[in-house]
């Protein structure tokens, strides 16, 4: 997000949601642009809003106004992916018009993955599961295994992009890749799981394995559906008794 100066002192306005990056999906809905207080800020001023030098809202201050940020909020059929720029007008009794520094935010309405559906809860059916070598996911993954760690492949899903942040779930244990780069896009992600990540995930009959993707500018993707793996033996001397491993894993697939 930048912003271009001029020269009537009038700040920039901002974006007020907590994603101060971008807009995203969910930002977009209910988009609120933050004017600044300004030095001569009154009552009766009259703050117009411009987007992409188009109109598209304004407010009369009142006195409880003065001296304080004041927010405007952009309907959604202004908002399409890509730049824009926002700036405001001031109007005051006995003044000429000011304009305010102009500032070019980033929009992104695609979720990596696609739009998750609202029946699927927490799951994004678009994203393809976790590949796994198929020695690895038929005889689960032994002492030798874990030593060597675990190789796995997130395959190229839609709307990927460059600065994605993909975080893998091995178990209740969690691990972020490094940030997709331009060079990755449309390419598979070959992740390597240490055997750190495995000792701390412990033993299990039915341990899941998935991942989701934030991008640059707060869109989630939520979770990939999951893999099961077994993991057995994963460390001699923390080796859980056969019959409570058992019950553990019933307790968590209740």
């Amino acid at each position: 997000m930048t912003s271009t100066s001029n020269k009537t002192g009038l700040a920039a306005p901002t974006l007020a949601q907590s994603h101060k990056t971008g807009i995203n999906i969910t930002s977009a809905a209910h988009l609120l642009i933050e004017v600044p207080a300004y030095a001569t800020m009154d009552e009766g001023d009259l703050i117009e809003l411009f987007w992409n030098h188009c109109y598209v809202a304004s407010r009369v201050l009142t006195a409880t106004d003065v001296g304080q940020p004041v927010q405007l909020r952009v309907p959604e059929s202004f908002i399409d992916n890509g730049t824009s720029r926002i700036h405001y007008r001031v109007m005051q009794v006995g003044r000429g018009p000011a304009l305010s520094a102009a500032r070019s935010v980033q929009i992104k309405l695609d979720c990596p993955g696609g739009q998750p559906s609202a029946l699927c809860g927490d799951e994004n059916q678009s994203l393809a599961p976790v590949s796994i070598p198929e020695t690895i996911r038929r005889q689960g993954v032994n002492p030798n295994q874990v030593k060597r760690g675990v190789p796995l492949t997130i395959e190229p899903y839609l709307n990927m992009a460059a600065d994605d942040e993909i975080t893998l779930r091995w178990g209740d244990v969690r691990m972020d890749l490094p940030r997709v780069k331009t060079s990755d896009v449309g390419q598979p992600i070959q992740v390597w799981v240490p055997p750190a990540i495995i000792l701390e995930g412990g033993e299990d009959l039915r341990l899941e394995v998935t991942y989701c993707i934030l991008d640059r500018v707060g869109n989630n993707s939520r979770w990939a559906p999951a893999r099961t793996l077994k993991i057995g033996c994963a460390n001699p001397y923390l080796k859980v008794p056969k019959k409570a491993s058992l019950k553990a894993a019933e307790a968590r697939r209740r």
